[in-house]
Order: structure tokens, then sequence, then C-alpha cells
């Protein structure tokens, strides 16, 4: 299997289900235990920090991508293999998604929502054609789902879109994903 850049975007917070946070643990893990590298946030709080610990505590690689304006607020992890500051959260996403070959979409908030529907326009326009993931933990992204069910039925999306991405339940069927789609 080939080393891959896994992109995971998450939340800044923890949630309020224990099992945000056991995924969160499992994926960083997983990703280091493949020796694949982990694309993020790069900050130290939520769902975020989470991954990352767990990354750098099963001795993985971790690129992490902050704007200059949340290193305080997300409280920006120095200690990653590589640590970038950008100006602004365009230059963070562009960064982050050039440096990935795949995307994992955990629980989030709208920050999180925001870099999926990005990468899946992108997707739709042919801009790419890197697997994307909604981990869909505990029925999280359940309306998330209904909701873009509801834009093809309403006309407004093509039946095509929800062959962009996958849905997964687990860290474990995410990185079973990723390694089928990446192969």
């Amino acid at each position: 299997m080939q080393n891959i850049s896994v992109c995971v975007y998450c939340g800044s917070r923890a949630g309020t289900k224990p099992e945000y946070t056991d995924q969160a643990q499992a994926l960083g893990r997983d990703i280091a235990d493949r020796g694949w590298r982990l694309v993020y946030g790069a900050g130290d709080v939520g769902l975020m920090g989470t991954v990352a610990r767990a990354t750098q505590s099963a001795g993985g690689d971790t690129f992490g991508v902050i704007p200059t304006h949340l290193v305080r607020a997300e409280a920006g992890k120095t200690d990653l293999t590589r640590y970038v500051v950008t100006e602004n959260m365009h230059e963070r996403k562009k960064v982050m998604f050039m440096n990935a070959d795949a995307i994992v979409v955990m629980p989030g908030g709208a920050g999180s929502m925001d870099e999926f529907f990005e990468v899946l326009t992108w997707a739709q326009l042919d801009l790419h054609a890197k697997p994307i993931v909604l981990m869909n933990v505990s029925g999280y992204w359940d309306p998330l789902i209904a909701l873009i069910d509801h834009m093809i039925e309403m006309g407004f999306a093509d039946a095509s879109l929800t062959g962009l991405f996958h849905v997964t339940t687990s860290a474990q069927m995410t990185l079973e994903t990723l390694s089928n789609a990446t192969a």
C-alpha cells in the first residue's frame, strides 16, 4: 500500500458524544499505523487536537496548517512534524487540500461543512478526483445526507452528486474505504 496523505476536517470542539472523541483517536492511530500522513487544521483543541495527538502517539507524520488569526483560539499545535501558519482561511484550505491525497470529514461545525462542500463542489466540477469520506459517527451527518438527497429530489443537484463521496461510520471503515479508493 502506498503512503498517502489524509486531510481530516473536523471540529475544534469535542462535541457531546464520547464516540466522536473515540473515533478521532482511532482515526489518528490508524493513519499512523498505516504509515500515512495526517493533514489537518493544526489546532490542539476539540477533535482536531485529538486526532493529531493520537497520530503522534502512534509515531505518525503530522502536517498542520493554521491561519494567523486562529493560532491562539485553536491553540496552534507547534510540535507537529510540519506546522504551517497562513495569512487567512482561504490559504489554509488551499494548502491542506494541495497536500492531501484523500479527504475525511469527521463531525464538526460550520467550518467542517464549508470544507466538505468546497471539496465536493470541486469534485462535481471535475477539478479533482480525490476520495472524499464523510465519517458519519453515531449518525452525526444524517441531516446533511438528507439535505443532499433533498437537493437532488428538488432538482438542484444531479443524482451523481452522492457518488462523489463515501459515507462511513467508523475509523476502521474509513481507512478501509480509503485503502480501496487509493489502490
